[in-house]
């Protein structure tokens, strides 16, 4: 496959990356925040295909690092191998909250029933936070940095996700140390800059690839 077409490939992949994140999140609902779920008597289906989204939603991930490394590591062989391993990590998170929500909504009913379904509910949010949230914030500068030093995508694009990767990476902190709540109106604020840079990023290797030939 040629440079052109792998560069559409990681363009759609990160496009398939979004679709499947958000379908989760709406398929998940309240089960999230919610810690009568379980004994609310809601139907576990929605839950579940949330989590066959998550599972889709992991293997895109996978899949851009695959992909991506492929067409960086001429400019940055270390820079390649990093965002891969990274993203490898970040697709491990994904499709163990994958597994844990299914957990979470598959517990027997008993007395103790929801507060076991909420506690799991508890460490999905923990290995998102880490798994995904942390480790995003991180392959995003890798890849960023490498685009920007061999001019590969517009510059306006690597600015977007440097600066999205600190605000990720401290909103996700914050979280961690109790500065604020994982669902809140500044995390939401926090994740625009990462959201804008993949998606840019993902339209601008569709309809234009690499700005700077692969060199051989």
């Amino acid at each position: 496959m040629d440079n052109r077409r792998t560069a559409r490939l990681a363009g759609i992949l990160y496009l398939i990356t979004h679709v499947t994140s958000v379908a989760a999140v709406i398929l998940y609902g309240t089960l999230l925040t919610d810690a009568d779920w379980v004994s609310s008597g809601q139907s576990a289906t929605a839950p579940k295909l949330g989590a066959l989204a998550d599972f889709i939603l992991g293997v895109a991930v996978l899949g851009t690092g695959v992909v991506l490394h492929s067409l960086i590591r001429h400019y940055s062989e270390r820079g390649a191998t990093a965002y891969a391993a990274l993203r490898t990590l970040e697709a491990s998170a994904i499709l163990m909250g994958a597994a844990l929500v299914v957990a979470a909504v598959s517990v027997p009913e008993s007395d103790v029933a929801g507060q076991l379904s909420y506690g799991i509910i508890g460490i999905y949010h923990w290995v998102f936070l880490i798994g995904m949230g942390l480790v995003v914030g991180v392959h995003t500068t890798v890849l960023a940095v490498v685009l920007r030093r061999h001019n590969l995508i517009a510059r306006w694009i690597t600015t977007l996700g440097i600066v999205g990767a600190v605000l990720v990476t401290a909103s996700n902190l914050a979280v961690m140390f109790g500065i604020q709540e994982q669902i809140s109106a500044t995390a939401a604020v926090a994740a625009v800059p990462i959201f804008a840079w993949e998606i840019s990023l993902a339209v601008h290797l569709i309809w234009k690839g690499l700005l700077t030939p692969s060199p051989k």
